[in-house]
Formats: structure tokens, sequence, C-alpha cells
């Protein structure tokens, strides 16, 4: 498959001053990033396909991995038939988010600029979901991270949420290059600090050999459990390109793609382990598991500095995609700005998520948070085969190359949604088919098949205008 080259130029936005800007021009340039939706010109771009492993793989390494593990033994699973569950979600999850990252250094776009090219006008609606989703990303993450800064630094939680939060979106000001630069150290750092955990975690947890669910019940928590898995992985999907689109056209698109399915999928699957084996220790204070896990003093506070620097990591880049999915909208706010205030709405809901039942209230927001991603990568995939198909040019800088309304997408992305409502099982709804099938959570699927039969017959149908 190929497709021309992208034109140079900017979007049809009107207002360079904001969605235009500087750029890093090389590794290590870390000055403020003003660059926003606009495209990255060809002569601008730089670096090579190793780095996409240590951006996707350092963010990952976050306790919120490891209390999303300890579900399978939750729900009654054994520690092999949880892993299992775990290493498929995770898989499944992981391939979408690796392909779409390959698009980056063909357009020079992130993500969500690219979904203009099937959604049009339309691409508000995931627009905004993506950047509520990245506030909401903001909170599952910092809640742990700010416990374990507190925790450290003998504060109250709220200021080390406070202080986590204030770190991110400065990082998320700096942007693409300084996020990027700093995954790449603290991939050796926290996976240091969590093989740590792993080597003290056989002499304090007792993972479960037996599960207490049998028969449907054993089915329905296991597929629970690899869709919770999945979720994590795809939920990256909306951000992949963000994290390429500075990488030149050149760059070898397999190598892209294995180095980031390798970094989701590697370090998902670890973290969650740790979680199902330690299920016993991590509970809803896992930063306070960590700390006697490691048995306190140096090398408990080296621990909770960990998850405090990994929470750190990963909420950056929640704040990057974030300001690129604001400006997607339609607001001229600029970039930095935009990953300021995504910073701050996620505060107060950490403050919520924490104010009472965590696991239920963890659960609930990861779970919510994604059931929108299948139908948009559904619907950007079915686009991006149709223009390789046409030899249409992929590009976001004339109007004539996308849709102008976005309607059959946008259509097809609502029957995503409502495909999933009756395969949803989450603490606030559990439909009716996932209530038949034992709590077995089928709505990721549901949604991606939706969009497709929805979407496929009527983009296939129009003729693409290039």
């Amino acid at each position: 498959m190929s497709f021309p080259p992208a034109p140079s130029g900017t979007p049809d936005t009107g207002s360079r001053s904001v969605f235009d800007g500087r750029m890093p021009a090389a590794p290590g340039d870390l000055r403020v990033e003003a660059r926003g939706i606009t495209p990255v010109p060809e002569h601008h771009r730089y670096g090579g396909p190793g780095r996409l492993f240590t951006v996707w793989f350092a963010p990952n390494l976050t306790m919120t991995g490891v209390f999303t593990g300890t579900v399978g033994i939750a729900l009654g699973l054994d520690l092999p038939t949880a892993l299992l569950a775990v290493v498929l979600g995770t898989l499944v999850g992981a391939v979408p988010t690796a392909y779409l990252g390959t698009w980056g250094s063909r357009t020079g776009a992130g993500q969500l600029p690219l979904a203009r090219l099937a959604f049009g006008r339309s691409v508000a609606v995931p627009g905004l979901l993506q950047w509520l989703s990245s506030v909401a990303w903001d909170a599952l993450i910092g809640l742990f991270g700010g416990d374990a800064l507190a925790r450290l630094c003998g504060w109250p939680f709220w200021l080390g949420v406070l202080v986590m939060m204030v770190g991110q979106g400065a990082l998320g000001v700096l942007g693409y290059e300084a996020i990027h630069r700093l995954q790449k150290l603290m991939t050796f750092v926290l996976a240091a600090a969590f093989i740590a955990l792993a080597v003290r975690l056989p002499h304090s947890a007792h993972p479960a050999a037996a599960g207490s669910v049998h028969g449907a019940d054993r089915v329905g928590a296991f597929v629970l459990t690899s869709t919770i898995a999945l979720s994590l992985a795809l939920s990256w999907a909306p951000y992949a390109s963000d994290f390429s689109r500075y990488l030149p056209r050149s760059t070898s698109r397999p190598r892209m793609f294995w180095y980031t399915l390798l970094g989701v999928s590697v370090s998902f699957v670890a973290v969650q382990t740790l979680g199902l084996w330690g299920a016993s220790v991590f509970t809803d204070q896992t930063a306070r598991g960590v700390d006697a896990l490691l048995g306190g003093g140096v090398l408990g506070g080296l621990g909770l500095l960990a998850v405090a620097l990994a929470a750190l990591c990963s909420n950056a880049m929640n704040d990057y995609s974030g300001s690129l999915a604001l400006q997607t909208i339609g607001l001229r706010v600029p970039r930095p700005l935009a990953a300021v205030i995504a910073a701050v709405l996620g505060f107060p809901l950490v403050l919520w998520m924490h104010a009472a039942d965590t696991a239920a209230r963890f659960q609930n927001v990861l779970l919510f948070v994604g059931y929108w991603i299948p139908g948009f990568v559904a619907v950007v995939l079915v686009d991006w085969l149709a223009r390789a198909r046409t030899g249409a040019p992929v590009g976001l800088t004339t109007g004539s190359n996308r849709s102008p309304s976005g309607r059959a997408a946008l259509v097809a992305f609502c029957a995503a949604f409502a495909a999933a409502v009756p395969f949803m099982n989450t603490g606030l709804y559990t439909g009716p088919v996932a209530a038949a099938l034992h709590g077995a959570d089928l709505a990721y699927y549901a949604a991606f098949l939706g969009a497709l039969v929805v979407y496929a017959p009527l983009r296939l149908r129009r003729r693409t205008v290039g």
C-alpha cells in the first residue's frame, strides 16, 4: 500500500499564530514546543523508530496498571487464567495503537488532527471525547502518583496531587521532545524500580492458586479481565501518531509498528502481572502497599518516588495529546496553554475518586473513558484504507481531501456506541447481554464491529475527492 506524499503547509484553520508555531529542531531540543495541530513539514523531521519503544514503554509502568492487574484476582480467577486474559487483551488493544502510530511519519500530523480526514467538521465529537478522556486519565494515574508523593514527603493527599499536576503540566507545555527524552531516561529508572518490586513480591504476597468462580461465571470473569486489559492498551490509540509526527517520512513503518507494539504490550503485561501476583498487597492503598512491600525506609522511599515519577511520565503524554485534541475541536487556544488546562481539570477528578470507593470508581472511569475508542478506530481505519485503495493524497492542507461534514463517519461513530451499550459491564450499568453472559464485557468488540458494518459501505461507495 502506498500514498502520494502529503503536501506541506498548514490546515484550514485561519490562525497560524495558534495552530502553527515553534517546533523542536533535533533530539535534545527542550525549548517549549508551540506547534499545534499544523502538520510538521518534512524538512523539519528528525529521529529514528527506536525512540517509539521508550516513549510507549515508560508511561505504562504505573501503579494504575498494577492496580488494574488486581482486578482479575478480585473477580475470582486463579493466577494463570487471569494472566492469560491480561496477555490476550493487551495484545488485541496494542495492535491498533501500533498501526495508527505509523501514520505520524507519513503525514506529520497527530492522531486527532488526522481524524479530520474522515470526520470533517464532525471531528469535534471524538475530539471532545478525547480531550475529556485525557483529563480522566490524568485522574486515573494521578490518583496513585499523588498518593505516593504525599506519602514520600509527609504531605496531605491533595498537596501531593497538586504538585504532581504542576509537574506533568510543565512537561506537557514543553512538548514532544521533552516527553521523548524523559521517557527514554525513565525506561531504565522505572524498569529497575519495578524489577525491585518483582524481586520482593514472592516473599510478601500469596498469589491465588485456585479461583473462586467456576463454569460460566469463570468465563465471564475471564472476558471482563481481558476487556479491562484491552482498554488500557487501546486507550493510547487516539494518541498514537502524536508521538511519531516528527519522524522522517522515510522511517521504516514495520520497525515503527514493532517498536510501538513491544513498548505497549511488554510494559502493560509486566505491570499487570505484578498486580495479579500481589493482589493481596496492592489494594485500594496501592502506594502504601509498595512502601510496605519494600520494607519502608530508604528502599520504600525510592519505590514511592518511582511511582510518582511514573505517573508524571504518563500524565505528561495525556496533557500533550489533550492539548492537540482541544485544538482539533476548533478552539484557538495555544498548545502549551491547552496542556495546562488538561492538568488543572484533572485535579478535582482525582480528589473525587479518592473520596469514596476507589476500586469501584476506578473501574467505572477506566471502562467509560474507552468505550468510544473502538468506533473511532474503525472509522479512521476504513477511511485510511479507502484512500490507499484510490491513491488519494493524505494531507490536511486543503478541504478537498477530507469529508466536509463527516456525516457518515459521525453516524457510524454513534452507531458503534449504541451497539456497545447492551454489552457493557460497569459498576454503574450492566447491559442485558453482559448480564446474560455472566458479566462478560464485549462492548469494545461490539463497538468496533458496529462502526465497521455501518461505515465501510458508506465510505467505500463514496468517491474520494483529491
